[in-house]
C-alpha cells in the first residue's frame, strides 16, 4: 500500500474565511516503509498571514512573496498524492484546506475523490482516551525525537507523524529486509550471518541429563496422565 504522510500550515485556522495554505510536506511509505522520496513547497498565499499563525510557524508574509500560487503547483501536488492513502494528524483541518484550494482552480479536485485518508489523532484519541494526543504529545509517549520541532513546519512534521504513526499503529520504524545493502548485509538494524560461518556444534544430552528428564516425565504423567513428549518418543 501507498501511503502519504501529510501535513500544511496556513493563514488562519478556517479555510471558510478565505485562509490559504502556505506550505505542504509530505513523505512517502510503501508498505510500512519509508521509500525516501519527499514532497515540500512552500506557497504565496495571495494574502496576508495572520500575526497568531506567525508564531506557531514562523512563516512571514515577507518571505512568501517570490513563492509560487497554489495554481502553479496544484497539478504536480495532486499527482503525488493522487491513489494514495493520506495519513495526517486531524485531517479534517489539512483536507479542509487542500479542498478550499482545489476548488479555486480547474478542473476542481476533491480529495476524498481521489485518496483515502486515516487521521492519526482519531487513533490516538481511541487509543489513549482522555489524554493529550497533540503530535508532541505523542512524540514523548512513544519516545520519538521532536528536538528540532521549535516551531511548526510542514515537510519535519509529516517526517515525525511517519515515525508516530508506525508507533501507533504497532508497525517498525527502522526495519528494512534489503538483503542488498552494504557492510556484509546490515540493513536497519538487521545483521545477517555469511553463509561461510563455521557450522554451530551440536552438544547432546549427557546419560545422567537423560535419567533426569525421564525421572521429571515420569513424575508429569503421574499427576497429569499421558503427556505430548511421550507420545512423540513413542
Amino acid at each position: 500500500m501507498r501511503q502519504i504522510i501529510l501535513d500544511t500550515e496556513t493563514t488562519g485556522i478556517d479555510p471558510a474565511e478565505g485562509h490559504r495554505v502556505i506550505e505542504i510536506g509530505c513523505v512517502e511509505m510503501m508498505e510500512r516503509q519509508l521509500t525516501g522520496r519527499n514532497y515540500h513547497v512552500y506557497i504565496n498565499p495571495e494574502r496576508e498571514v495572520e500575526a497568531e499563525a506567525i508564531t506557531i510557524h514562523g512563516i512571514t508574509n515577507e518571505f512568501l512573496v517570490d513563492k509560487p500560487k497554489f495554481a502553479e503547483v496544484a497539478d504536480e501536488f495532486f499527482e503525488f498524492i493522487k491513489g494514495a492513502e493520506l495519513v495526517i494528524h486531524n485531517a479534517a483541518f489539512d483536507v479542509g484546506f487542500m479542498d478550499a484550494e482545489f476548488a479555486r482552480i480547474k478542473p476542481v479536485r476533491k480529495t476524498a475523490d481521489y485518496c483515502g485518508v486515516v487521521d492519526t489523532l482519531a487513533i490516538a484519541r481511541a487509543k489513549h482516551p482522555g489524554q493529550k494526543n497533540n503530535l508532541d504529545a505523542l512524540c514523548k509517549r512513544y519516545g520519538v525525537d521532536n528536538s528540532n520541532r521549535e516551531l511548526h513546519g510542514a515537510l519535519l512534521d509529516a517526517e515525525i507523524l511517519a515515525e508516530v504513526y508506525l508507533l501507533l499503529t504497532g508497525g517498525q520504524t527502522a526495519l528494512s529486509l534489503d538483503a542488498g545493502s552494504e557492510n556484509g548485509g546490515t540493513n536497519g538494524g538487521i545483521r545477517r550471518l555469511n553463509s561461510s560461518r563455521p557450522a554451530l556444534p551440536v552438544v547432546e544430552a549427557t546419560e545422567a541429563e537423560r535419567e533426569a528428564h525421564r525421572a521429571f516425565m515420569a513424575a508429569m504423567e503421574k499427576k497429569a496422565g499421558e503427556t505430548l513428549w511421550s507420545k512423540l518418543e513413542a
